[in-house]
Parts: structure tokens; sequence; C-alpha cells
């Protein structure tokens, strides 16, 4: 429960897709702090019963629901809507899946597959995977933005130049996000939220896990800001760091490729080292190791490494 908050936008307060003429779930004065109640990227079809059956029955018109909009007074186009991240409120639960035909790998991983994840909601303690994996876990909002100024329903899926599906695993408690206006009053939703992630979510979906956000939207007239930007003040990979890194690397001439080469080698080193089934290790890469562009000046190849974190089987 948020003492401080000024409102609260409840869960059944959400919309599919991104539309200018949504209707707003409130509106706002700049500076105000609100609790937004977000649903998990399934919108709640996926629950702690869930089976392999469950998955293959997902409506994909019900895909990462998004709460609000919030029309925030006085924002224009041209402005920028400036979003604090003060607390999430975790739910225990999550869910990590391979939904054929999506990911970075899903020409090799055709077959369905599941993980359920509990974990403690207060203490955050490293999740279990498998024979002696523990995921450190970083809660954050994989979805938030604002509505574009083309109109007509947008699809929720990609990303845009107001925000929306960003998948950023640093968008964390104490960041500062800012958001480029391009509609009156901006209409802000987040959602989507996450336990972990790694950086790129390569099979797709993270620690998928539904939980309560708290966050202060302020308002920047007149600032110019072509995308979003965040301000960090804190190390991002702490929780990650404690015992090192195994690294792979895909090098050539496109980074699409060089980025599947990494996780390829990634998934191989953690299937034979710990005993992983691929599909298994493929899941855990995408909720705690990171894609990197290491080098992209020396052509005509470029370096992909894919970092694992050694704390997992520590």
């Amino acid at each position: 429960m948020c003492i401080a908050c000024n409102h609260t936008i409840h869960r059944a307060q959400h919309h599919l897709g991104w539309n200018r003429d949504f209707e707003p779930a409130l509106v706002a004065k700049p500076g105000e702090t609100i609790l937004f109640e977000c649903m998990d990227s399934s919108g709640g079809q996926i629950g702690a019963d869930a089976t392999l059956e469950t998955l293959a029955a997902l409506d994909f018109a019900r895909i990462n629901p998004v709460s609000g909009p919030v029309y925030i007074e006085g924002a224009m186009p041209g402005d920028v809507v400036k979003v604090t991240l003060r607390k999430f409120h975790p739910s225990g639960f999550g869910w990590t899946a391979n939904i054929p035909g999506f990911g970075l790998l899903a020409d090799q991983f055709k077959d369905p597959a599941l993980h359920l994840w509990h974990y403690d909601a207060q203490s955050l303690t490293p999740a279990l995977y498998g024979p002696g994996g523990k995921v450190p876990l970083k809660p954050f909002a994989g979805t938030i933005g604002l509505a574009p100024a083309e109109p007509g329903l947008h699809s929720i899926v990609p990303p845009r130049r107001v925000g929306g599906n960003l998948d950023i695993r640093d968008l964390s408690a104490g960041v500062t996000l800012y958001l480029p206006v391009e509609v009156e009053g901006g209409l802000f939703s987040v959602g989507d939220t996450h336990a972990a992630q790694g950086d790129g979510e390569v099979c797709g979906t993270a620690i998928e896990s539904r939980m309560d956000v708290e966050l202060t939207l302020d308002l920047v007239k007149g600032m110019a800001l072509q995308s979003p930007r965040f301000t960090v003040t804190e190390p991002v990979t702490r929780h990650l760091d404690g015992a090192g890194y195994e690294v792979t690397t895909g090098i050539g001439p496109d980074l699409m490729t060089g980025a599947r080469e990494a996780v390829m080698r990634m998934v191989d080193l953690l299937a034979a080292d710990h005993g992983l089934s691929p599909v298994d290790a493929y899941l855990l890469c995408s909720v705690c190791g990171d894609l990197r562009i290491s080098e992209i000046v020396d052509m005509p190849n470029w370096v992909v490494s894919f970092y694992f974190p050694r704390i997992v089987f520590a």
C-alpha cells in the first residue's frame, strides 16, 4: 500500500495497445504520485497452476495490458513527462516461457516451454531455477510510455519514440525517465512488470510478474527530446556482479547474426556445464544474461558478447 500516493489506478483500469483517443482513467496534476496496479504480460492468463496447455491456449489479443492512461494537466506536444520510479510491490509469482515463433532463437526452439517462479516478495532473495540455479531479482516495468500522435489503435509490442515496450532492465526503483509528449495530456500508461530480465530478453520473456508500481509524474515544458532517456544514480549490475561472468561472443559483419551466435554459444555452455536442457538454458539466458555490443568500429566485423553472471550457480 502506498501511503504517500495521491491516486490509485486499479488493475481493471487497463488497456491493450496505444490510442490517443482512449478516455483517461485519471486526470493528474504535475508532481502527483500515483500507485499503478499492473497486470503481468499475459493479462492474468498464466497463473501458478499453468501448464504447457495453458501456454498453447494463450489469447494473444490480451497480451501486454498497461494500466492507465493518465492525462497530465498542462502537457502538450513539445513538452516532456518526467517519470520518477519510486517503488515496486512484487507479487511473489512469475513465469518465463518460450513461445513458438517468438524470440531471438525462434528457429531453433520451436516447441513451447514454461517455467513458473515463486519468490519472496519482501526480501527478493534469488529465485530458484533448475539444479542449483539462483537468479538475482530486480523489479522493473517493461512497458512504460505515452500515446503516439498518429490516430488509431497501435500495437503494444514495438517500442516507440514516446516509449512503450522498452524492456529496459534498468528502469527500476530510483530511476528518472523522460518521455517526449506527442498528444495533449501525454496519456501515460505502465505495465508488463518483471521480477528480473537480462539485457536483450533473448527468448522474448523475462520473469513476467504482476506487481504494483509507485511513480511520480511531472512535466518539463519546452524540453527538446527526440526519444526516451533516463537517469540512473547508482550501479545497475551489483546484484549480478559478485562472482564475475562467463562470456561468449559472436563475430562477423552482421550484428543480429553476432547476437544469435553469442547466445547460442552460451546456451551450449550452460547446458554442458550445469546439466540444463538447451531450452532451460535459453530461458535462463533471457532472465539474467546480458547482450552487449563490444566492438562496432573495426569493420568489416563487429563483436557481440553475451555475459552470464556466475553468481547464479555460485
